[in-house]
């Protein structure tokens, strides 16, 4: 086993996913492991684990698991050089899912603000006793 090969507890514990997330999404085609030990464990390249990483962060800006994948993929053709497709075009729709990640982080902002403001107003009222 390479440097760069990693067992699936070692790519869980860098992004903080669990094994269970992780053979989930292999399941659905997002992050395939790269290898197998000759036992037949799952073996990961840093790449593999940025690519875990990336999945991750788009969770919680709730990206469908099919957006997930379009985003990946997006990501491997521009990688390629932009095979199989006008680079432009790949840039553009990529800038496409970067545009609605900045769209959901402004409207977490926003809820972040609200639950903030709830909390202090809860602190100050529980000074009042």
């Amino acid at each position: 086993m390479g440097h760069d090969m990693h067992q699936i507890g070692e790519a869980a514990a860098q992004t903080g996913l669990s094994l269970r997330t992780i053979r989930f999404y292999e399941e659905v085609g997002l992050v395939p492991p790269s290898g197998r030990t000759a036992g037949g464990f799952r073996l990961y390249t840093d790449a593999d684990i940025e690519r875990l990483q990336l999945v991750k962060d788009l969770k919680p800006l709730d990206f469908s698991l099919e957006e997930m994948g379009e985003v990946l993929a997006l990501q491997d053709q521009l990688d390629a050089g932009g095979a199989g497709g006008d680079e432009a075009q790949l840039r553009s729709r990529l800038d496409g899912f970067a545009e609605i990640a900045e769209q959901r982080c402004e409207e977490l902002r926003a809820r972040l603000r609200a639950a903030e403001a709830v909390a202090k107003r809860l602190r100050r009222e529980s000074g009042r006793s």
